[in-house]
């Protein structure tokens, strides 16, 4: 195959797996024409997350094989993002999946406000604790319940206030089901806060769920539509920021900075970098120490997400450079604390550094082990570094694997 073009070898590839142009181009979330254009040498492939979707479903562990090019570095492929278990999910998925047409009558009216200050904490729950999907999914339930009982009962701006709310607790069930439900189950918890946003008719609420939107869209291989979808609600912002509260802009650069992620993700860098300079224009505008009760935005977010942006340009050095410049313990989040180490240990990888990747996992694990469990290029660095860890720290890596939940050879 040394002859052979990039089009020309996907299609030898496939062809030699028996798989029709139809079905590889649906496991890459693209249509058939697309991969025809690929295969034809009539359209490059430059988007390296596409790159590595066609590995993952041609099975091909080498990326050499696909682009005739050796790598300076071994690349691995990501983990599959199965369904994983987790304890909460059937209650809460029962709550969502469960709501009445008819009901009984509450034994007392539903009060909004109090709804959403239980809402309030369990964000500040989601974000301290180590173990946030077992603590927060487990009260999710009830409040599920109450909320949906309280849009069906009330009336009026109290009906409207408790939409937003229902809106946000079905963002909040967006967090705590990642990763653990199926795609399309996590497209109705989506639609729901997406549903009820536009019922209330609050455009901070519709920001918000868009945001969640976007973030299904592109885990299940739609880039281009999560990028139309938060860009698309952060013009339905803009108008309102001169005289929006900070929670509102808080929101417009959470948008910006889900588009730097998505656009890197595709290759696009300078698109990535002034979406990313965006956000970070806003967090300038906002105090010093503004922070997005959901999605964290804020001084610490912006530069972790700079972190990841690098990384998913696969500018390891770029990446490493900022992550030096960044105190974990400044981000008031131990989900995004965990992150943050998380994505350092994605450049170390993409370094070909195993044991400063096995380090930098180990301090993941301890900052927030459920996040990193349930956080797919956490189990793809951690089945990298099992591998390549040098022979005397093979029993750490061992650990750390099983500490994951990451499945080993013998």
């Amino acid at each position: 195959m040394d002859d052979l073009s990039m089009g020309e070898r996907i299609r030898a590839l496939r062809e030699a797996r028996g798989m029709s142009r139809a079905v590889l181009a649906q496991l890459c979330g693209r249509g058939p024409d697309w991969l025809k254009k690929i295969e034809s040498g009539d359209r490059e492939l430059r988007s390296y997350q596409l790159l590595m979707r066609l590995a993952a479903a041609l099975q091909v562990n080498d990326l050499s094989k696909i682009t005739g090019e050796a790598p300076p570095v071994t690349v691995p492929l990501p983990v599959p993002s199965a369904t994983l278990d987790h304890p909460v999910l059937p209650q809460v998925w029962d709550a969502v999946m469960g709501r009445a047409v008819k009901s009984e009558p509450p034994s007392e009216e539903p009060n909004p406000a109090r709804l959403q200050g239980r809402v309030d904490q369990l964000w500040r729950l989601w974000h301290s604790s180590p173990r946030n999907r077992t603590e927060v999914g487990a009260l999710l339930p009830a409040l599920i319940r109450e909320a949906e009982t309280a849009v069906r009962v009330l009336d009026g701006d109290r009906r409207r206030d408790a939409l937003k709310t229902l809106s946000e607790i079905y963002r909040l069930t967006g967090s705590v089901t990642a990763y653990i439900v199926p795609a399309e189950l996590a497209w109705v918890v989506a639609d729901r806060a997406m549903s009820a946003a536009e019922q209330a008719d609050d455009p901070h609420s519709i920001a918000a769920a868009a945001w969640t939107l976007g973030n299904i869209l592109r885990e299940t291989a739609y880039p281009e539509q999560s990028l139309s979808t938060v860009l698309d609600a952060a013009d339905l912002l803009r108008p309102h920021l001169e005289s929006a509260p900070d929670d509102w802009r808080g929101v417009y650069g959470a948008l910006q900075l889900h588009a730097a992620i998505t656009l890197a993700r595709e290759g696009k860098e300078a698109e990535a970098w002034a979406a990313w300079d965006k956000g970070d224009q806003v967090a300038k505008s906002l105090p010093a120490s503004y922070v997005h009760p959901a999605t964290v935005f804020g001084r610490a977010n912006v530069d972790l997400i700079g972190v990841s942006v690098a990384t998913d340009l696969q500018k390891s050095q770029d990446a490493l450079e900022r992550a030096s410049e960044i105190d974990p313990g400044l981000m008031p989040s131990v989900e995004r604390q965990a992150r943050q180490w998380v994505e350092v240990a994605r450049g170390e990888m993409q370094a070909n550094n195993p044991t400063a990747a096995l380090y930098v996992m180990q301090r993941a694990c301890e900052t927030g082990i459920e996040t990193v469990r349930y956080t797919p290029w956490a189990r793809t660095v951690t089945s990298w570094v099992f591998r390549n860890a040098p022979r005397g720290l093979r029993r750490e890596a061992d650990v750390l694997a099983e500490l994951v939940g990451v499945s080993t050879p013998g």
